[in-house]
């Protein structure tokens, strides 16, 4: 029996003059615009205990803007943006209600969803997309009643297939218009060429990710210095709110500052997450077990890891993040109970006499190592059913974001510390020496 899979083009968009890219501003503010009105009835009905379903008829308001079919996508998608807060809730995550794209002092996210059969995709010697637009802009700007935007489309797609609803969005770090079609294909090893390899992500607090993967490759993204910043502009918002005066909780350069650090936060999560990916497929890795956070932030981590974890990682973005990501490369996401993997010795399983010292782990069996790689290790092997040889285990690949790219710490000699030169080596009874903090 045939099976069909879900796969992700992403595409850069271009305008193709000046006038087609302050029309399509236009169409995405309208979009976000429209998102917000929607949103703030539905977040007054949830506060003041009303349904948040019942609502007025936006779309009736901003269909001479974006159509009434991009119009009624935009109202679909934050429907299911509240059915996700109220799964989350029942779930028993402490989550908030689905914000706002933006606002009008500080800029709006640009952002809009077309109907799968709106727009049309062609790529090749003239590749474009187009896509529909209002009958107000189209009288604004000239377009004649069958007309629709055309945008020149930058880049192949990986998949091909029958295609689903589209994404399109200004990204403000790169300066670009991009474009997410999600496409349904034949679930064939000849479009995903990979093998049966497994992964494993630790979610941390400094290190943002830990990863093992059963070929023996280990990879550490590492986060002091990011988090560091968005402190740094959490306290700068908590010292600006405090000199706000009586009767205020905001202003246009609080607001600007929270976005900012959004952005930034994001940017990093989507270049991790698409840098990590990629690793994953050239090592034919087709499943990831990430670890559902949700008891253990309660049970088990501090308050400081608390406010990491749920403000600048964004566990559940992340989540969404990634799960998209791979997707698009044919790697399923699994998202798994992790608990006890960061207090468990990944030599012998001691659970009680262990204890945990900045980033090394040490057990009473005489184990040393690095304590979010070796959790990772832990919840691999429980979670795809193998035995890792530590010492078969290939020299962990440390990455560090420079507000651009992931890159890769040197491995040379001269500038490895000691203690990293003795994490390479491994005794015969498996053991590794220690690791100094990263």
């Amino acid at each position: 029996m045939s099976v069909v899979v879900r796969r992700t083009n992403t595409f850069a968009v271009r305008p193709l003059s000046e006038q087609d890219e302050q029309l399509l501003r236009e169409l995405l503010d309208a979009s976000a615009s429209l998102w917000n009105e929607l949103n703030y009835e539905r977040r007054q009905n949830y506060f003041d205990g009303d349904s948040v379903w019942d609502t007025a008829d936006y779309r009736k308001q901003y269909v001479g803007v974006l159509g009434s079919a991009t119009a009624q996508q935009v109202i679909r998608k934050n429907s299911e943006a509240w059915r996700s807060f109220f799964a989350a809730c029942e779930d028993g995550e402490d989550t908030a209600p689905p914000g706002y794209w933006g606002n009008e002092e500080a800029s709006r996210e640009l952002r809009t969803y077309i109907r799968n059969d709106s727009y049309t995709i062609e790529t090749g010697e003239r590749s474009r997309l187009e896509i529909p637009v209002g009958q107000d802009l189209k009288d604004e700007y000239g377009l004649g009643y069958y007309d629709r935007l055309r945008l020149e489309v930058c880049g192949a797609p990986k998949w091909d297939g029958e295609q689903g609803r589209l994404e399109l969005y200004f990204d403000e770090i790169d300066d670009t218009f991009r474009a997410i079609q999600p496409v349904t294909v034949p679930d064939s090893r000849q479009d995903s060429p990979l093998a049966d390899e497994s992964a494993a992500l630790d979610v941390g607090a400094n290190n943002l990710v830990a990863c093992t993967t059963t070929t023996g490759q280990q990879y550490l993204y590492e986060g002091r210095d990011l988090f560091a910043r968005f402190r740094e502009t959490t306290e700068e918002i908590a010292r600006l709110q405090s000199k706000l005066q009586e009767g205020r909780n905001s202003s246009q350069r609080i607001r600007s500052l929270y976005r900012k650090r959004t952005r930034r936060r994001d940017h990093a999560q989507d270049a991790l997450v698409r840098n990590l990916i990629e690793r994953l497929y050239d090592e034919g890795v087709d499943t990831v077990y990430v670890g559902d956070l949700t008891d253990v932030l309660v049970d088990y981590w501090s308050a400081e890891v608390n406010e990491k974890t749920h403000q600048f990682w964004a566990y559940r973005s992340f989540i969404d993040r990634l799960a998209t990501t791979a997707e698009e490369y044919g790697i399923t996401v699994e998202v798994r109970s992790e608990a006890y993997t960061t207090a468990e010795c990944p030599v012998c399983g001691e659970r009680e006499k262990t204890e945990r010292d900045g980033d090394v782990f040490r057990c009473s069996c005489g184990y040393e190592g690095h304590a979010d790689l070796g959790a990772s290790r832990t919840f691999l092997e429980r979670q795809a059913g193998v035995n890792l040889d530590v010492g078969s285990m290939a020299r962990p690949v440390r990455l560090k974001w420079d507000d651009h790219i992931w890159s890769e710490l040197s491995r040379s000699p001269e500038r490895a510390s000691p203690n990293e030169e003795r994490t390479n080596r491994s005794t015969r009874t498996g053991k590794l020496a220690s690791v100094g903090a990263a």
